[in-house]
């Protein structure tokens, strides 16, 4: 059952990642897209506003997902980490755990500001909101990640 709550949280987890990503660089945009754009200029020029809700949603049941998981990783991972002396292994997923504490207290404003509408006064903190979101998700996936697979990355 684990395994299976693993796989979701993971995949939610990428879901999330993509969808902020997209939102996150569209708010950074200073000009329209135009017909001839590259790549980037299209991966940017999406309507951020219909990321909002699914954006909350997945962070929440990511979160969720991540607590029901965290008991299995206090018993298995966390003391294989502790006796291959890997203080900066445990220390990241402290810093994890409190960037997501922290982006769960995030959501109420974000989704605020983005459901108000594209008025002017409101775009820093729609921006600087996304951004802080975004880095909290990248940062929780590549260290879930890196966690998730160390037993395989190092020596037993």
């Amino acid at each position: 059952m684990i395994t299976v709550i693993l796989l979701i949280h993971g995949l939610m987890a990428v879901a999330l990642l993509g969808a902020l990503s997209h939102q996150a660089l569209s708010v950074a945009r200073r000009a329209p897209v135009a017909t001839h754009a590259s790549f980037v200029d299209r991966f940017r020029g999406v309507a951020a506003p219909r990321y909002t809700n699914a954006t909350v949603v997945m962070f929440a049941a990511t979160v969720i997902l991540g607590a029901m998981l965290y008991p299995q990783y206090r018993i298995d991972v966390r003391p294989t980490l502790e006796d291959l002396q890997l203080r900066s292994a445990n220390g990241a997923f402290e810093i994890k755990e409190h960037l997501a504490a922290i982006g769960l207290g995030l959501l109420p404003a974000y989704w605020f500001y983005w459901r108000r509408g594209q008025d002017a006064p409101a775009a820093a903190a729609r921006r600087y909101l996304t951004w802080i979101l975004a880095f909290v998700v990248w940062f929780n996936f590549l260290v879930g990640h890196v966690l998730n697979n160390i037993k395989g990355l190092l020596p037993v």
